[in-house]
């Protein structure tokens, strides 16, 4: 149960974003009529960082949204990134927390639509990390230290693209590498690897990891030389190592990425569409909302999407094969 103060300053927020959406349904005016709506929601998680206890850390919102919608809604998590696409796809999940490459396979191969997008302390694009326990090997400057956390070559101005002429001496080393749906775990990573002029198929010695605390950890313990995530993906694991922030240095940030948000399927009415969007961006416009967004996936805010935002994602993919 959301509490009152919630549930009171959620109204702004909704008049807000059903202004941004009366184009959207005035798009549909004309259109054949759906098929009734469902009786019941699922909502896909995707594990950006250790999947146990996501749900229960997400059931607050998954209770909000079934307060608004007057039907249940019930959060899962998927196994993956590309995991979660195919559940919208197959009518098994019907709003999806996506990354970006994944908003646009939701929309391009299933017509899902793309209603917010998530801004983190104010910032709608973030960078890809690399991050190394080998210091002495890729940073070509002291480390400075910024927020309790260290950055070298450039990286502590948090912004990308920085650092990337260090990347070259990543042959050979052994790296700790998402699946090919992220694109900050890979997409971006790998990207930036080849145009140094690294051969990833055959100069890397790969260590599978399945999300960012993951890949921040396989650093951290030694298991890899080097590693990547989402900025500052050190932040979800230094709960449980406080020292995480001075073992795990990021040496260099990939070009600004689009960042993640929110899909609905394009089986719902859209009126309902309009409502789920609504009643999301309120529940992120709460304080209460937005800390647990964040403690979800470091989300500050849902906004409107820029659908537009995802095309150089789309280009990513097709260099990558990942189309």
């Amino acid at each position: 149960m959301r509490t009152s103060t919630l549930r009171f300053a959620a109204v702004a927020a909704v008049a807000t974003f059903a202004l941004a959406g009366c184009s959207s349904a005035a798009s549909e005016v004309g259109a054949a009529a759906p098929a009734a709506d469902p009786t019941s929601l699922t909502l896909a998680l995707v594990p950006s960082q250790d999947q146990s206890g996501l749900v229960d850390t997400a059931a607050p919102l998954t209770d909000f949204l079934s307060e608004e919608l007057g039907i249940p809604v019930t959060g899962v998590v998927s196994k993956d990134y590309q995991a979660a696409v195919e559940a919208m796809g197959a009518g098994q999940a019907q709003i999806g927390f996506l990354p970006s490459l994944q908003l646009w396979q939701a929309s391009d191969m299933y017509g899902a639509e793309v209603v917010l997008q998530t801004e983190r302390n104010g910032n709608i694009s973030y960078p890809a990390q690399f991050m190394t326990n080998n210091p002495d090997k890729y940073c070509e400057d002291t480390p400075v230290e910024r927020d309790g956390k260290l950055f070298c070559n450039g990286a502590d101005a948090l912004v990308g693209p920085a650092g990337l002429d260090s990347i070259g001496a990543i042959k050979g080393a052994k790296v700790a590498l998402l699946g090919p749906g992220s694109p900050a775990g890979y997409i971006y990573p790998m990207l930036a690897m080849q145009e140094a002029g690294i051969n990833t198929d055959k100069d890397l010695d790969l260590l599978p990891v399945t999300a960012n605390d993951a890949s921040v950890l396989a650093v951290y313990n030694g298991d890899a030389e080097v590693g990547f995530s989402f900025w500052d993906a050190r932040d979800i694991v230094k709960k449980d190592v406080p020292d995480v922030g001075q073992k795990v240095v990021v040496f260099a940030l990939s070009e600004e990425i689009p960042n993640d948000g929110v899909a609905i399927t394009q089986d719902l009415s859209p009126e309902l569409r309009t409502k789920i969007a609504t009643s999301l961006a309120a529940f992120s416009a709460t304080p209460e909302g937005s800390k647990i967004l964040t403690d979800i996936y470091s989300i500050t805010k849902l906004a409107p999407a820029d659908p537009t935002s995802l095309d150089v994602v789309a280009r990513a993919a097709q260099a990558l094969g990942l189309q």
